[in-house]
């Protein structure tokens, strides 16, 4: 049994409302609130980049005899801060993870840390005893009053997989698929991403469709044995698409289960925007913490994960006995809870800001904002430097 033992999120400790945002903006509110399902929306300082966030993630749920078990390091993301160096190398270094181990960064849009998580999990068959950490981490970037900037948001996720996980165990069976297509892409020339909207939406939905079909094939299962979905989630309304169409048939106790479970897996997305890589795995964690007794020990969990361009994948995993000691859910809520809310003029100043892409020291401070562990402290002749705040 091999799966996930340890898993926590970290995301920025500044947000803009999208109500204040919609109405400087002069849009109705409800298109944001209601239209897209988005409430609040991460904004990161300069100062937390992939590696800050997958850093500040992974760090409180690492001990030491987990430092010394983790013999890879995988991060998913599709805004990493090298061309050539990866931010699983970086990462490495700050959480003190013994030398011998393998340090690798995965790109595939959002799907990313799925392809790290399975690659971890087929690590951990053939080295009993060993453990694997897998990281997604993101800035979800379109502009300032572009279409897509209230689907915004930045934010990482962190799982320890290992053998006898106490969170979830994932299933061996798992269908995925790929497709060259054009929904979503940025060239390496470009700091924004460029979206065909429609065409986004109705890959993803095409994907979940014949990826389901496939996997009911492979292993029997019907919605009749799934406790819930969880779903990639660059808006809360997005697995809404895929899921609703095939809820028709069903009996209303499954309709009812699957669509309130959803409903809990969305309110962390709600309220930070879109993670990318991340995302998938933060609507299960938002699921675990949000719900109080309806999910039991052995329940079956679905995933659909989906990366533009594109490569999807559905896969299964049954909660452990005793799963819900092992969440940290008053530090996630806390965590939203406390974070400063930014006016229009410093979100705008905030997002505007860029990293200096000349030669020298370039100090970087963002103390009136910043609260992770880790942050980006300075650029030494285009070297990134980090610190940890005692």
């Amino acid at each position: 049994m091999i799966g996930i033992d340890k898993i926590n999120f970290f995301t920025p400790n500044t947000y803009i409302d999208l109500v204040k945002l919609a109405t400087y903006r002069g849009v109705d509110p409800d298109k944001y609130t209601i239209g897209i399902g988005q409430s609040k929306m991460a904004v990161p300082t300069i100062t937390q980049d992939t590696v800050s966030m997958g850093a500040n993630a992974a760090f409180p749920i690492l001990e030491k005899k987990d430092l010394t078990a983790i013999d890879l390091v995988v991060v998913g993301t599709e805004t990493g801060i090298d061309e050539s160096k990866s931010a699983a190398a970086f990462i490495h270094q700050l959480l003190g993870i013994h030398p011998f181990a393998k340090s690798i960064e995965i790109k595939q849009a959002c799907y990313g840390a799925t392809a790290g998580l399975m690659m971890a999990r087929d690590f951990v068959k053939t080295h009993p005893g060993r453990k694997a950490l897998v990281i997604g981490s993101d800035i979800s970037r379109y502009g300032l009053n572009t279409s897509g900037e209230v689907t915004q948001g930045a934010g990482a996720v962190a799982m320890l997989i290992s053998e006898n996980p106490r969170i979830l165990a994932i299933e061996d069976t798992s269908i995925a698929m790929s497709e060259n297509i054009f929904d979503f892409w940025r060239p390496n020339y470009s700091d924004t991403a460029i979206v065909d909207g429609k065409f986004s939406n109705e890959a993803y939905v095409k994907f979940f469709n014949l990826l389901w079909t496939k996997f009911t094939e492979e292993t029997t299962y019907s919605l009749d044995d799934i406790s819930a979905f969880c779903f990639h989630l660059p808006y809360t309304k997005m697995g809404k698409k895929a899921l609703l169409p095939l809820l028709e048939n069903e009996s209303a106790g499954v309709k009812e289960k699957l669509l309130a479970h959803y409903d809990l897996s969305t309110e962390y997305t709600r309220n930070i925007g879109n993670i990318y890589t991340g995302s998938l795995y933060l609507s299960f964690m938002s699921l675990l913490d949000n719900q109080t007794t309806s999910l039991k020990p052995n329940d079956l969990i679905a995933f659909f994960s989906y990366g533009s361009g594109a490569v999807g994948e559905i896969f299964s995993g049954r909660l452990i006995e005793g799963y819900e000691k092992h969440l940290d859910t008053a530090n996630h809520k806390d965590m939203l809870t406390d974070r400063y809310d930014l006016s229009i003029e410093e979100y705008e100043t905030i997002f505007n800001k860029e990293i200096p892409k000349t030669d020298g020291i370039h100090s970087l401070d963002e103390e009136k904002y910043e609260k992770g562990t880790f942050y980006l402290s300075h650029i030494s002749n285009h070297q990134r430097h980090y610190e940890k705040r005692q």
